[in-house]
């Protein structure tokens, strides 16, 4: 079989001839460009190449080869300036309703940077946030799309991950944590209305998704329980899951979530929305679960990744990475897409990635 026959027949529950091993490296690759320390045998790769070195299959075309199949783009009625101050990126966005101002810290080695300061401080910036979504629009490339089928070929499966659930929004995109924590507490219905505006919004958005021959969806959540706790995730995240879930099922395609933080109190509520697969659940060492903890709440649910990133470092020797790899492979085998949870660090030994490569071709249950 192909990764791409694989990877399909994982989802169909159709049964495979090997495990599919596919780590995220596009952070490694990316820090270690930024920095010039790449492997003197991949200096001027292209990531793809490497994949194909490393007998493994790549995930996002995306990350992989800079291919969006989905894209958002506003009208005119909403103007974006940006600039650099302090290592800072500043972003303005101007709109007939208001101005909403952010700042991302620029980001190093690889990694995208972060916000410093969010847009959404009050329910007024709540109003101008709401137009600006009316005037956004979210569209499927057709052209991309078939680009990325011809560069991945058979060696993946195209899939993308797009805007995230209302809730998450919140907290990673429009107010940050605290502020999301004190404007649920403050003024709760102003702001459960703009997460229904959020949702109304996305209703167009997965009917797009929906349309497009995209097979293998991502929800790229980022789930923390720190950050999603029980209570919040149960009234906010499962029910718009399992509608949206429901309507991926309807089309024929499936679906995974991107959970790659703390997850012990939110293991009993894991299988409740229905996902076909967990992408990036971090065990121990590196997370707060151990293996069989995870292996007992997914049941047959399919793990995506589950080999923490730590054990991808120097510090680790070979045979520790060996032994947990198996272990994976024993417990979750065949609904199992070997990877990195969640990507590859750039100071890793990527001859560590090569080890496991040769582990799952020989690997047999």
């Amino acid at each position: 079989m192909t990764f791409r026959q694989r990877i399909l027949n994982t989802f169909e529950r159709k049964g495979t001839d090997k495990i599919v091993w596919q780590p995220r490296i596009y952070y490694w690759y990316n820090g270690r460009t930024e920095a010039d320390t790449m492997p003197e045998k991949y200096r001027g790769m292209s990531m793809l190449d490497i994949y194909h070195d490393l007998n493994a299959s790549p995930r996002y075309p995306g990350e992989v080869c800079g291919i969006s199949v989905f894209n958002t783009q506003t009208d005119d009625t909403v103007k974006h300036d940006e600039k650099e101050e302090d290592g800072n990126i500043v972003t303005v966005q101007d709109t007939p309703a208001g101005q909403l101002r952010h700042v991302t810290r620029k980001g190093s080695m690889g990694s995208g940077g972060y916000q410093t300061d969010y847009p959404v401080k009050s329910p007024g910036d709540m109003k101008i946030a709401k137009h600006i979504l009316e005037h956004t629009a979210f569209s499927f490339d057709q052209d991309a799309f078939e680009l990325a089928e011809k560069t991945l070929g058979l060696d993946g499966v195209t899939q993308s991950f797009y805007p995230r659930s209302p809730f998450q929004s919140l907290v990673i995109s429009y107010m940050g944590l605290e502020n999301t924590v004190y404007a649920l507490t403050d003024y709760r219905a102003e702001t459960e209305d703009f997460m229904k505006a959020i949702e109304a919004w996305q209703d167009m958005m997965y009917e797009v998704i929906l349309d497009s021959p995209v097979k293998i969806l991502n929800f790229g959540e980022n789930i923390d329980a720190h950050i999603s706790p029980p209570g919040y995730f149960e009234r906010y995240l499962v029910p718009y899951y399992k509608k949206r879930v429901d309507q991926v099922h309807a089309k024929g395609k499936f679906c995974h979530i991107h959970m790659d933080g703390s997850l012990k109190p939110l293991l009993p509520m894991i299988r409740e929305p229905g996902f076909d697969g967990i992408e990036a659940a971090t065990p121990l060492p590196q997370g707060d679960v151990t293996l069989e903890e995870l292996k007992e709440s997914l049941g047959d649910t399919i793990l995506l990744d589950g080999i923490p990133a730590i054990l991808f470092l120097p510090r680790y020797s070979n045979e520790e990475l060996e032994e947990f790899a198996t272990k994976v492979l024993d417990m979750f085998s065949p609904n199992l897409i070997l990877g990195v949870s969640d990507e590859l660090p750039p100071p890793a030994d990527i001859e560590k990635v090569r080890l496991v490569s040769q582990l799952v071709e020989n690997y047999c249950r």
